[in-house]
């Protein structure tokens, strides 16, 4: 059993973890379409997008047809390039629309939201 001061650690470490942000992909190989978006939290971006995805509700209406015509089993979510953790934190915002804008053109895919 884990003492006050241990679990007190754990979160302290837990709020202090880097989470990595960048660009990733949605890919349905049943029809070749590819999805790229950009996140704050790569970590989280794949959980986010299936929850959306399994309740119909996702803001990207192609997506959607596709995961409903093709089901959760015919997608693949990779991440395409974690940005250097080290970046200031205002120069995120502008680097993962780039990154954005590289991926959607080498890929020939559509943006997510």
């Amino acid at each position: 059993m884990e003492s006050k001061a241990e679990k007190r650690e754990a979160a302290r470490q837990f709020k202090e973890r880097k989470v990595p942000a960048g660009a990733y992909s949605v890919r349905c190989p049943a029809n070749s379409e590819v999805w790229v978006g950009i996140s704050r939290n790569l970590d989280a971006a794949r959980n986010g997008c299936w929850a959306a995805l399994r309740m119909r509700a996702h803001r990207v209406p192609g997506l959607q047809a596709a995961w409903d015509a093709h089901g959760e089993p015919a997608f693949e979510f990779e991440i395409l390039e974690a940005i250097d953790e080290d970046l200031h934190p205002l120069a995120i915002p502008d680097l993962l629309k780039t990154l954005k804008a590289s991926w959607l053109a080498k890929l020939n895919a559509q943006p997510l939201l």
